[in-house]
């Protein structure tokens, strides 16, 4: 009952904790900071990882030792930069991008970041571009963050490409609030949670919108 009641009287994180946090832990610098503003101008939208959902991201692909990662959904290119700087030196990423223009500033983000070495953007369907990968598998690590309705498709192509132990990332996994919707999107992404949860040893990590991680088995 005590641990009930001091819970309940807790003060969680607001505004201003988050923004001390992320100064602290994920500030960035000039190559990160030029990506992840190339939303102001208005012709992306801004809906790119936070500070510290990218080092998350970053963190958890050096945990797992990632060499050979695939990103579907590039936008500017914020967290394939997060990405490239986990794999390191002889890293490859394949980044999958639907929009021309947002790829094309993607691999100016990339380039001026000092990673157009190793990592490809690729334009297209994703669901089209995936099969062309293959022949790279497996993969040390799959993440996630394009067409929501597409979820349970690229989890089901990762759990088939990633080697044991690796690792998948989705975020937006709770649908922004509408996970439990009775939508072509809400189902899809209901399918992704559940088909996760048979194939890898998996969490849904309460970041405001909801990332997915887990680990093949």
């Amino acid at each position: 009952m005590a641990d009930r009641e001091s819970r309940a009287g807790a003060r969680y994180a607001d505004q201003a904790i988050l923004e001390y946090t992320e100064k602290v832990h994920a500030s960035h610098d000039e190559a990160l900071d030029r990506a992840f503003r190339s939303t102001e101008s208005g012709d992306i939208p801004a809906i790119q990882l936070g500070q510290g959902e990218g080092r998350l991201l970053e963190i958890l692909l050096r945990m797992i030792g990632a060499r050979r990662a695939v990103e579907v959904g590039t936008l500017a290119g914020y967290s394939a930069i997060r990405c490239a700087r986990a794999l390191g030196e002889g890293g490859r990423l394949w980044t999958l991008e639907l929009l021309p223009a947002h790829a094309e500033v993607a691999r100016a983000n990339i380039a001026a970041a000092g990673f157009a070495d190793r990592v490809d953007v690729l334009v297209g369907e994703a669901r089209a571009i995936l099969p062309t990968l293959e022949r790279h598998a497996p993969f040390d690590a799959v993440f996630i963050d394009a067409d929501k309705e597409g979820y349970a498709d690229y989890g089901a192509w990762a759990a088939r490409h990633l080697r044991r132990g690796g690792l998948m990332i989705g975020d937006n996994a709770f649908l922004f609030g509408n996970l439990l919707d009775d939508t072509p999107a809400a189902r899809a992404m209901r399918r992704f949670h559940e088909e996760a949860a048979a194939a890898f040893d998996s969490v849904c990590v309460p970041t405001p919108d909801g990332m997915l991680v887990g680990i093949k088995r």
